[in-house]
């Protein structure tokens, strides 16, 4: 599939007026097409149910190199998804190369879902992540937190996504003194996940790091915990 053509054809859902009020939203100077969630989802869908694999991850590609908000997120789509056949290591591999260019909340999230899907396919891949956290990109840090929160949110998580767990935790008490309002939010919204499912291993780690958060991220994260008396 040309890129022009595939371009085109998420054009053509443009809602009038969507884009200005999209670039005053996320303030990242770059295209915006105006294009709703929903449209991305659908065309993503498809794309996946017809394109050979080489021929999604090349779109993928295009798509991110696109620089357009919708062409970002779209590509992110096309390898979000529980399984890719044959192997998606290229897949994995396509998403790091993307981490440096992550420069706001949106793309990152859903670069982050689809890097989730990857990192389940295969949990030694949480050792390729184990420099994120020192990582001079802001976003990058984030992507540690973010790629890994699903395994907050397990209710019966068996030994394997236990050390999953764990790694994360590390990395969220390694990122604690982060001076970041953005790592700041994610690790509180990483430890109240955690809190829902785990209180116990929730409120451990506040003890041992929560010192080292700002008021405002400690007190998010620990909202569901009771208060000491």
């Amino acid at each position: 599939m040309l890129m022009e053509d595939a371009i085109a054809m998420l054009q053509l859902h443009e809602v009038p007026g969507k884009a200005a009020k999209m670039r005053a939203y996320y303030k990242v100077e770059r295209a915006y097409w105006g294009l709703t969630t929903p449209v991305l989802d659908d065309q993503a869908r498809q794309w996946r149910q017809e394109l050979s694999l080489a021929n999604r991850l090349q779109l993928a590609a295009g798509l991110w190199e696109s620089n357009a908000h919708e062409g970002r997120i779209c590509a992110a789509k096309l390898l979000t998804q529980a399984r890719i056949r044959p192997d998606d290591c290229a897949a994995w591999q396509l998403l790091q190369t993307w981490l440096a260019d992550v420069d706001c909340a949106a793309i990152c999230d859903h670069l982050c879902l689809a890097g989730h899907r990857r990192l389940s396919a295969n949990l030694t891949r949480i050792d390729e992540m184990s420099n994120w956290p020192q990582s001079p990109h802001l976003w990058t840090r984030r992507a540690a937190l973010a790629i890994t929160l699903p395994w907050a949110k397990m209710r019966d998580p068996n030994a394997a996504n236990l050390a999953i767990r764990e790694r994360a935790l590390d990395c969220a008490a390694e990122l604690a003194e982060d001076p970041s309002k953005i790592i700041q939010q994610a690790i509180a919204e990483w430890i109240y996940e955690l809190s829902r499912k785990s209180p116990e291993r929730a409120q451990a780690f506040l003890d041992a790091h929560g010192n080292k958060l700002r008021n405002a991220a400690r007190k998010n994260a620990s909202r569901k915990l009771p208060t000491p008396a």
